[in-house]
C-alpha cells in the first residue's frame, strides 16, 4: 500500500475531463490528493472545487485578478494565482508528483512542457500538446526523466496492449471511432448540419470544441498525429475503424497476427485511474461491462469522401514538423467560426488543409517557432474565412 497519496495537479479541472478527474481523486482519498487546480474564467466552479477538495493552489488565467470579491469566494489557505508563469511554476514545484493536462486546445501546451521539464508524471488529456509539439514534448521528458501517460480513451487503450510485446514486435495500430452523429449522413445532408445537431454525441458526453471535432472526425486526425509521438510510429502504422458502440477503445497489432484490445463501456474515468494509479491497477468507480446482456460490436472502415479530416491526419503524421501545430490552430479558429454561425460545418477542414498548404514548413521548429506559426495560422485562418465566405 502506497505510505502516502501522490500529490496531483490538475489542468483544466472544471471541463468534462476535469470533473471526471475529481470523481477519481475522490474516490481514492488515500491515494491522491489533490492541490493544485486551473481553469481559464470559471470562478465559482473552481472555487467549489478549491473548497470540496482544500487546494493549496488555484490558478485562473482568463480572470481580472481586482475582480471584486474575487478572493473571497477561495479558502483563505489557497494561494489564488492568475498568470501563465504562475501556473508553470505550481506545475514545476517539487510538492507535485502527478500533472493532469486537461485544458482544450493549444492552451494546455505550456502547463504539460512545464510538467515534463520538470520531471513529473504528465497524465495527458490535451491531446493538442503532442499534436503540435510532440517531437519537443519527448524530448523534454527524455532529458528530465518525466513519465508520459495518456489519458485520450484510445491512446490508453494502446498503451495498455502495447504491455503485451516489446516495440518492434507492433506492426499496426488501431484507433476506434464513434463515427459521430453523422456517420450515415448523405454529402447533402452534411450540407445541413448546424452546431445544434453537431453538439448531440451519440455516446461521449464531451464539451462543445471536442463534440464538434467528433462530428467533424478532426478529433480522429488529432489522435492519429497523438499516436505517431506517444508511441514513437510510422504513419503507416496507424489506421482507424468506426466502431459505433465505443466499447472497443482501440488495438493493437502484433507481426505474429495477434490482436490485443482493450474493452470498457466508455467512461473516462477508467483511462484517467490507470493513468494516475500507473503502473498498479486499483478498483474504481467506473461501470463494468455486464456479459449477461447480448452485446453486438461493429466495425466498418471510414468514409475518407465525407470525411477528409482522416487523410489529412495521417498526412501530418506522416509530415511531421510543424504541420500539426498549424492544423491544429486552423481547426480551433474554424471550430470556433461554426459555433458561432460564422462558418459551415463542410468547411472546417478545408480550412485547415488550406493553412497546411500554405504555411512555410519546419522540420524541427523550437517552442518560439511553434507559438509563432500558432498565431500566424490563427489570423491567417481568420482571412481566409473571410475570403471564402
Amino acid at each position: 500500500a502506497r505510505s502516502q497519496p501522490a500529490l496531483v495537479a490538475l489542468l483544466g479541472a472544471t471541463g468534462s475531463i476535469g470533473r471526471s478527474t475529481l470523481d477519481v481523486i475522490a474516490h481514492h482519498p488515500d491515494r491522491f490528493k489533490l492541490v493544485a487546480v486551473s481553469a481559464h474564467r470559471q470562478v465559482d466552479q473552481l472555487a467549489d472545487i478549491a473548497h470540496r477538495f482544500q487546494v493549496q493552489s488555484a490558478i485562473l488565467t482568463g480572470v481580472d485578478r481586482h475582480l471584486p470579491g474575487l478572493a473571497t469566494k477561495f479558502p483563505e489557505h489557497c494561494h489564488l494565482l492568475h498568470s501563465q508563469e504562475q501556473l508553470e511554476a505550481v506545475v514545476s514545484a517539487d510538492d507535485i508528483d502527478i500533472v493532469v493536462s486537461a485544458i482544450v486546445g493549444a492552451a494546455g501546451l505550456r502547463g504539460s512542457l512545464a510538467a515534463v521539464t520538470a520531471g513529473k508524471t504528465l497524465a495527458i488529456a490535451n491531446k493538442e500538446t503532442m499534436v503540435i509539439a510532440g517531437a519537443l514534448i519527448n524530448r523534454q521528458a527524455r532529458q528530465n526523466g518525466a513519465c508520459i501517460i495518456p489519458v485520450d480513451s484510445e491512446h490508453s487503450a494502446i498503451f495498455q496492449a502495447m504491455h503485451a510485446g516489446r516495440p518492434d514486435e507492433v506492426s499496426k495500430i488501431v484507433l476506434t471511432a464513434s463515427g459521430g452523429p453523422f456517420r450515415k449522413f448523405t454529402k447533402q445532408q452534411m450540407e445541413e448540419i448546424t452546431p445544434a445537431m453537431a453538439l448531440k454525441h451519440p455516446t461521449w458526453t464531451m464539451g462543445p470544441k471536442i463534440t464538434v471535432d467528433s462530428a467533424t472526425m478532426m478529433n480522429k486526425a488529432l489522435e492519429i498525429i497523438e499516436a505517431r509521438w506517444l508511441f514513437d510510429l510510422d504513419a503507416s502504422q496507424i489506421e482507424v475503424v468506426v466502431h459505433p458502440q465505443s466499447i472497443i477503445h482501440s488495438f493493437v497489432e502484433f507481426v505474429d497476427g495477434s490482436i490485443l484490445a482493450q474493452m470498457s463501456p466508455p467512461d473516462m474515468r477508467l483511462p484517467i485511474q490507470y493513468a494516475l494509479s500507473y503502473p498498479e491497477r486499483i478498483p474504481g468507480c467506473s461501470p463494468r461491462l455486464d456479459f449477461c446482456q447480448a452485446h453486438q460490436l461493429e466495425f466498418s472502415p471510414p468514409d475518407f469522401d465525407r470525411f477528409p479530416a482522416i487523410q489529412l491526419g495521417l498526412e501530418v503524421a506522416q509530415a511531421a514538423g510543424t504541420s500539426g501545430v498549424v492544423v491544429n490552430a486552423a481547426n480551433e479558429v474554424a471550430v470556433d467560426a461554426f459555433l458561432n454561425h460564422k462558418l459551415g460545418f463542410q468547411q472546417i477542414v478545408p480550412a485547415c488543409r488550406a493553412m497546411l498548404e500554405a504555411h512555410n514548413f519546419i522540420s524541427e521548429p523550437n517552442f518560439e517557432e511553434i507559438m509563432s506559426l500558432d498565431q500566424w495560422t490563427r489570423e491567417e485562418t481568420i482571412k481566409w474565412m473571410h475570403a471564402c465566405c
